[in-house]
């Protein structure tokens, strides 16, 4: 990384900044999750080597400046890793009641708590979750930090009841607020206190994702998991569209929906599975 950024290194490289790259750093992230879902071990390997490429080169601008080295960043990991597990690397009293992943997770977050303090005004559960997170991913980590804080009801019912009162003020919101219409998309100019609309859906996203980890599933997860389903089914809509040299538009909405459930069918036939996951989508 050194030569590329060197004189006689590549230009592109030589141009680029810890900001100019932060697109790659993200693109690489997701093509790891997708080699990951895709199973692909080969895959995996490649796009891990990418990931790697991109905290090096962050590295080497840094070092470019006089900030840190790579060296840094693996030994501050090191040490990071050494002082945040107690339990395995020092044998104490005091970590002896460490025998679940909850323990451990209830100790880490405690001891980040206890390092991010300055000893001035007071030191948050919730510091140090990124705001530039994706939201649903944001959201759980937010409910993660407060319940591993002893915030949290203790069964997933209330947390269903919660979800079903903020269905229930979205409703009201829409009904208050939604001139009737013919159109299948309501226009901007048919919304009266639209804010209100954002604030409620808001809300049933929260309550969404607080039920989620009650379920012990990644919203995230689970959202990608059906947007993928979804462009499958519809793919295959298409095709059957194509098939007869016609698009969408050139049929009833009825017959999309016979291909839409044929290809649920294929899905039922190829994957015994599929059942446990259908109506995630309609």
């Amino acid at each position: 990384m050194s030569r590329l950024r060197g004189p006689d290194g590549c230009p592109w490289d030589r141009e680029q900044t810890s900001q100019s790259l932060k697109p790659y750093l993200l693109e690489e992230v997701y093509e790891v999750l997708e080699a990951i879902d895709a199973g692909d071990a080969s895959a995996l390997k490649e796009e891990l080597g990418d990931l790697l490429l991109q905290i090096l080169f962050h590295a080497q601008i840094a070092s470019e400046q006089n900030q840190f080295s790579f060296d840094e960043v693996v030994k501050d990991l090191a040490d990071k890793l050494i002082r945040r597990h107690p339990h395995v690397f020092r044998h104490s009293n005091d970590v002896s009641t460490i025998t679940t992943s909850t323990d451990v997770s209830r100790q880490w977050d405690q001891l980040k708590q206890q390092e991010k303090s300055t000893g001035q005004g007071h030191s948050s559960l919730l510091q140090g979750i990124p705001k530039i997170s994706p939201a649903l991913q944001r959201a759980l980590q937010v409910q993660k930090r407060a319940s591993r804080g002893g915030f949290d009801w203790a069964t997933i019912e209330p947390a269903l009841e919660k979800f079903k009162e903020e269905l229930n003020e979205l409703y009201s919101a829409t009904a208050e607020t939604i001139q009737h219409s013919s159109e299948d998309v309501i226009p901007k100019q048919d919304l009266k206190n639209q804010e209100n609309i954002e604030a409620e859906l808001g809300d049933v996203f929260f309550a969404l994702v607080n039920v989620a980890r009650f379920l012990r599933v990644n919203p995230e997860e689970a959202l990608r998991r059906a947007t993928n389903k979804f462009m499958t089914r519809f793919h295959f809509v298409e095709s059957q569209a194509a098939s007869e040299g016609k698009g969408l538009s050139d049929y009833t909405l009825s017959q999309l929906d016979k291909w839409w459930e044929a290809a649920k069918q294929q899905e039922r036939q190829s994957s015994p599975t599929s059942h446990r996951i259908e109506g995630a989508t309609t």
